[in-house]
C-alpha cells in the first residue's frame, strides 16, 4: 500500500480527514471500532483508514512535509512562531524557557499515540517515562505539566505530615517562584539558608541550619531541596555526595529540582546517573533549554511514584491524550540534550562574558554553564535603561542576567556587541532595529 502523502498528512491535522486507531479517540467524535462495526460518523467527509494506512501516513511525516503542515495551519502564511524557525526565541536573552519547538517535533506530535495517560494506557507518554527512567538510573518516572508541578508534587509526596520542615537555599525555585506552594500545600516551614561560599550549599551549610531535634517547641527538617543548576552554577557531584551521606544517616529525604540539571551534565560536571543517585526524588524540566512546548518529568522509586500519581491528579495533572506532549519532551531530549546542542550554548556564554570584560565590563558570577551575569551597577546603568537600549537593536532581555540557548545565533551576539560597546564605552546605537524580533525569520538546524 503506497505511504499517504503531506497533503493527506495537512487534511488530518486540520481536521478535514478523522483517523482512527483502535483505543485511540480522533476526529470529530469519539470512535471505537471493532473488527465488524462499520463506520459511523457525523460528518460526511468522514472516513476510516485501515490500519497499515494510518501507520504509513504517519511515516511519511517527513522534514519537508511538517514545515509544509506548519505553513498550511495558518493559511499559507509563513510566520515566526511556527515550527520551522525560532522566530524571536533566537534574539531572546531572557531566559531558556523562550525555545521554540522544531519541525521534528512536530512530526513526534502528528504520529504520536493518542490513549489515555490517566488509564496509563498512552504507549508514547508510558515509553517516555521507561526512557527517562533508564536514562537517570532511577526505577520508575512521571510526567508532570511543569517543573512548579513537580517540584510540588514530590514535596508533597515525600512530606506526610506536620510539624516538618524543608532546607534549602535562599533563592531556589521553591522559594522564589512557585506561589508559595511548599506552605500551602505540604504544610511546611522552609529554612531558606544563605550559602556561606555565595555560590551554592555545602554540608557545613545544611550541618548548621538543620533541625534534628524532638523537642516540640521545634520544626524538625524532613527533607532537603536542592538546585542544580542554580543561577547557572553548578554544585559539584562530590558535594552532593557528602550531603546525601549525611542526610541518610539523619533520615532526612533529598529532593533535587534539577530543572537545569541537564545543563550541569553537560558542562562535564557528572554524569545524570550520578548525580540522580544522590536522590530520593529529581524534577527534570524538558521546555527551558532543551526546547519541548511544555513539560518536566519526575524520577524516583516505584512506590514514590504511585504516590506522585495520586498527588497529581489532586491538583489536577492528570492527562488524557498526553502523547501530544511527552511526544515533543522524547524528541527534545534526543535532539537537544543528547544531541551535543546545550555545550554550544555554554560556548556562547562565555563567549558573551569575555565580549563584556573585554569592552571593560564587569560579571557578578562565572560562567559555568548557559548563564551570564553582567553587573550593570558597576556599569552604571539600570536594569530599565538597559533593557531598552537592548529592545532598540532587536534583542530582548531581562537585565544583567543572560540566559543562553542553542537557539540564540550569532546575529544575536553580534547585536548584543553593538549594545555592550553603547552601554559600556558611550556610542550610540546607530541603525536600530526597526521591527520586533518576531517579524525575524531565522532558520535552526
Amino acid at each position: 500500500m503506497a505511504a499517504a502523502s503531506n497533503d493527506d498528512v495537512s487534511d488530518f491535522l486540520q481536521g478535514e480527514m478523522p483517523l482512527t486507531i483502535p483505543s485511540i479517540r480522533l476526529g470529530v467524535r469519539s470512535i471505537r471500532p471493532t473488527a465488524t462495526r462499520p463506520a459511523i460518523h457525523n460528518s460526511s467527509r468522514a472516513c476510516l483508514l485501515p490500519l497499515t494506512k494510518q501507520r504509513n501516513m504517519a511515516a511519511a511525516i517527513t522534514q519537508e512535509g511538517a514545515e509544509k503542515t506548519a505553513k498550511d495551519l495558518t493559511n499559507g502564511q509563513t510566520k515566526v512562531n511556527n515550527w520551522s524557525a525560532p522566530g524571536g526565541a533566537a534574539f531572546d536573552f531572557r531566559s531558556d524557557v523562550m525555545t521554540r519547538p522544531t519541525t521534528r517535533m512536530l512530526e513526534a506530535i502528528a504520529a504520536t499515540t493518542l490513549q489515555d495517560d490517566v488509564f496509563m494506557e498512552d504507549p508514547t507518554s508510558n515509553d517516555l517515562e521507561s526512557f527517562i527512567a533508564d536514562l537517570t538510573g532511577k526505577e520508575a518516572a512521571l510526567f508532570v505539566l511543569s517543573g512548579t508541578m513537580g517540584n510540588q508534587v514530590a514535596l508533597r509526596t515525600q512530606l506526610l505530615a506536620p510539624p516538618h520542615a524543608v532546607l534549602t537555599d535562599h533563592r531556589s525555585h521553591i522559594v522564589q517562584w512557585e506561589a508559595g506552594g511548599v506552605a500551602s500545600m505540604c504544610g511546611a516551614l522552609i529554612q531558606a539558608v544563605v550559602p556561606a561560599n555565595d555560590k551554592h550549599l555545602t554540608l557545613e551549610d545544611v550541618k548548621k541550619y538543620a533541625v534534628i531535634s524532638n523537642d516540640i517547641h521545634a520544626c524538625p527538617t524532613k527533607l532537603l531541596s536542592l538546585e542544580n543548576t542554580l543561577n547557572g552554577i553548578v554544585t559539584p557531584l562530590d558535594e552532593f555526595r557528602r550531603i546525601s551521606a549525611w542526610a541518610k544517616e539523619n533520615g532526612i529525604l533529598m529532593h533535587l529540582d534539577g530543572a537545569r540539571l541537564w545543563e550541569a551534565v553537560a558542562s562535564g560536571a557528572g554524569s545524570l546517573k550520578d548525580y540522580c543517585a544522590c536522590f530520593d526524588s529529581i524534577s527534570l524540566c524538558f521546555s527551558k533549554g532543551l526546547g519541548a512546548p511544555i513539560g518536566s518529568i519526575l524520577v524516583g522509586t516505584k512506590q514514590f511514584r504511585e504516590r506522585a500519581r495520586w498527588i497529581r491528579k489532586s491538583i489536577g495533572g492528570g492527562l488524557r491524550q498526553a502523547g501530544v506532549v511527552t511526544a515533543a519532551a522524547r524528541v527534545a531530549v534526543e535532539d537537544t540534550y543528547l544531541g551535543g546542542k546545550l555545550a554550544a550554548s555554554h560556548d556562547r556564554a562565555r563567549q558573551i562574558a569575555a565580549m563584556w570584560e573585554k569592552l571593560g565590563g564587569k560579571t557578578s558570577n562565572p560562567v559555568e554553564t548557559n548563564m551570564c551575569w553582567l553587573d550593570l551597577d558597576a556599569a552604571g546603568i539600570s536594569v530599565t535603561d538597559f533593557v531598552a537600549a537592548g529592545e532598540k537593536v532587536g534583542l530582548r532581555l531581562g537585565g544583567g542576567r543572560l540566559v543562553v540557548h542553542y537557539q540564540i545565533d550569532e546575529e544575536a551576539i553580534s547585536r548584543l556587541e553593538t549594545l555592550m560597546k553603547a552601554v559600556l564605552q558611550g556610542k550610540k546605537l546607530e541603525g536600530t532595529v526597526d521591527h520586533d524580533p518576531e517579524d525575524l525569520n531565522i532558520k535552526v538546524e
